[in-house]
């Protein structure tokens, strides 16, 4: 893996070691002293890997960090840090600003190369990421507001909620990229807030960053127990610490897995002791080891460096100032982001009890170290050993569950396409039964009905004279009984028919069908004064024989409803555009209550009486069924006296002007 390398530092003898080191590894190295130069580089070259100095003569490395990171050409190239500078603070900001790794020095260049093709590799094929979400729950409106705003400045895209109820809703449906969440909340306190994630299947990996202005150790504790990934102590200008902490959180969450580190590689080592002279002494044993080694001086410096630097194995001096090693161990071990990392305390004697006190503590290894630096590399190498053995049996149960995943839902496809194949035959015999049924509905039920109604008028016309008032009314009501039944069996045919009949989907004219089915109820009735509006340029792809079906029910209760109506009128058109257009029929008529309208397209339901308004209750469940087939669906508005109307849209896309 080659690339262009652009190392800025300006010490001679540094740029002139790595551009050897990068050079010798295959890439093409290019030095430069100053930011100014930098900059020019930056501007007309691509680059995959960049070197900076933190300190230079005419600027700071965080700086010109920043102006890479903002570059077009070289937003996503992999950024070392390089510096002298021993200052946990230092790394912490570096980080955050969104370098990749920070190297101190003196640095071993074997390292750095290393390092930097790790990184590369990582980057192989991966897409440029979108731009992260943070939510923000919070009940102080000022506190809440300046965090945003500190992590809008960051670059994030932010959410917020003054509630942990409010803010799991707001979870649930924005999906964050992580959430920042204080712990006293109006409701349920913050620690609840990230149990009830961790118990969501679709939350339970978000990043959590827990706030608190308590300064009780306990609370610490909590915040951990309850799952959180950083635990934040609020105080002045704790935004920087946040921004920090999260962006460590969401770059272990956005790293892939990668293939397994090997032993001889190098390992990034954090020794912690408050003694500047031992710390140094572990410092230089280990990277004779070839190891990176990050110097912290006291516990409180090692959690904050954690929080935004992963490291491979923790050396910590047992007994120290402050916050000891056995209390920093139990935090470390309580942490979900470090818990795995192998950690070793130091004990400066040989002390049987204080060994085991510090193994009750969650240490992997405790040992007395005194300057025997055989025994120190033998047995951070063992640790790191062991964590390799983890990591790959880790994978390879992964593995497995996944090939057993993927086998259970391969066989659930199979069983479920036979389950389909299965019903999609025994719906064709439904439906051949279905249309036998159909044709001996048609056939030996309208038979009886037409005699019933011939002979029924036979008896009026001939023998009108000897029936009384009450006989001619009661057979002029079996005739006209007889002629509801059949009107319903046509109707109950024809839903049947639009329910099985083939689609055949081509360029409608809607505003000229709406024309010419409103054309024919006019011939039926000359004498209806009404206005009809019909909107120009209304088309569809759909099934036109279908599609008349529906503007005859529509516009012929329009016609209907309207007819006690002094001005009456129908108006055809659409509502809205794009993907939420639908078509309407709006009419000035009769109307219905809205507490009715979901019975509107059941199939019999009707909301007026025959003697107002004659009709079968059939023609709206067909308009359902129809708009159903064509993939879209069907709804009503209404008031008593004012008219009603009728939306249906059609498949997404399908229905436009023009």
């Amino acid at each position: 893996m080659s690339g262009t390398v652009l190392i800025v530092d300006d010490s001679l003898t540094v740029r002139m070691d790595l551009s050897d080191a990068f050079s010798a590894a295959g890439f093409r190295a290019q030095p430069c002293a100053t930011a100014r130069e930098a900059l020019e580089i930056l501007g007309r070259s691509t680059l995959e890997v960049v070197v900076l100095d933190v300190l230079l003569p005419d600027g700071n490395g965080v700086d010109l960090l920043r102006e890479v990171r903002s570059s077009a050409l070289n937003a996503r190239a992999i950024v070392l840090m390089l510096s002298s500078e021993a200052e946990v603070k230092d790394r912490i900001r570096a980080l955050s600003k969104g370098a990749d790794e920070y190297v101190g020095k003196p640095y071993d260049s074997s390292y750095v190369i290393a390092k930097a093709r790790e990184l590369l590799r990582s980057r192989v094929g991966a897409a440029a990421p979108e731009q992260p979400t943070v939510l923000v729950i919070d009940d102080s409106l000022t506190f809440r507001a300046e965090l945003c705003h500190a992590l809008e400045r960051a670059g994030y895209r932010v959410l917020s909620a003054s509630s942990g109820e409010e803010g799991l809703r707001v979870a649930a449906a924005q999906r964050p990229s992580a959430v920042v969440v204080d712990g006293v909340l109006p409701g349920i306190d913050g620690a609840t807030v990230i149990r009830r994630m961790r118990l969501d299947a679709a939350l339970r990996s978000l990043p959590c960053l827990l706030l608190t202005a308590s300064e009780d150790q306990e609370a610490e504790l909590t915040a951990l127990d309850a799952g959180a990934d950083a635990f934040v102590r609020k105080a002045e200008n704790v935004e920087d610490l946040v921004v920090a902490r999260l962006a460590a959180a969401l770059r272990n969450v956005a790293t892939p897995a990668s293939e397994t580190v090997s032993l001889l590689g190098p390992h990034k080592v954090l020794a912690v002791d408050h003694d500047p002279a031992s710390l140094q002494a572990l410092g230089d044993c280990l990277r004779q080891e070839g190891h990176e080694v990050t110097l912290a001086h006291s516990a409180e410096e090692s959690l904050e460096l954690l929080a935004v630097q992963r490291v491979d194995c923790i050396l910590m001096r047992l007994e120290m100032p402050g916050m000891g090693g056995k209390e920093a161990c139990r935090r470390v071990k309580a942490a979900p982001g470090v818990r795995d990392t192998p950690l070793i305390l130091l004990a400066a004697e040989e002390d049987r009890a204080a060994m085991l006190d510090g193994l009750s503590c969650g240490a992997d290894d405790c040992i007395a170290w005194s300057g025997q630096l055989d025994v120190l590399r033998a047995r951070v190498r063992a640790q790191l050993r062991r964590k390799q053995f983890e990591d790959e049996n880790r994978r390879s149960r992964e593995l497995l569950l996944q090939r057993k995943l993927e086998a259970a839902e391969a066989r659930a496809a199979r069983e479920l396409a036979e389950t389909r194949a299965e019903l999609i035959q025994e719906l064709e015999r439904k439906n051949r039964e279905l249309e036998a049924f159909s044709y001996s509905v048609s056939h030996d039920l309208r038979a009886p009905l037409r005699s019933i109604d011939g002979f029924s008028q036979v008896l009026l016309e001939d023998q009108f004279d000897r029936l009384d008032a009450d006989g001619q009314r009661h057979l002029q009501q079996v005739r006209k009984s007889a002629q509801r039944m059949g009107e319903l069996i046509d109707d109950l045919l024809e839903l049947s028919r639009v329910g099985r009949a083939e689609l055949h989907r081509a360029e409608v004219d809607l505003s000229a069908l709406a024309r010419e089915v409103a054309s024919e109820l006019q011939r039926r009735e000359p004498e209806r004064a009404l206005e009809l509006v019909v909107q120009p340029g209304l088309h569809a792809d759909a099934d036109a024989r279908l599609l008349r079906i529906v503007f005859e029910n529509l516009l012929g209760n329009a016609w209907k409803f309207t007819r006690k109506v002094p001005s009456a009128r129908i108006e055809v058109g659409r509502a809205g555009n794009g993907a939420g257009a639908a078509l309407f029929v709006r009419d000035n008529g009769a109307g219905f209550a809205m507490s009715y309208a979901d019975k509107l397209f059941r199939p019999f339901q009707r909301l007026h009486t025959e003697a107002e308004f004659p009709g079968t209750g059939i023609g709206l469940a067909t308009i359902q069924r129809i708009i159903d087939r064509h993939g879209g669906r069907a709804w009503a508005e209404g008031e008593v006296g004012r008219g009603a109307a009728f939306y249906f849209t059609l498949s997404p896309g399908s229905h436009r002007t023009g």
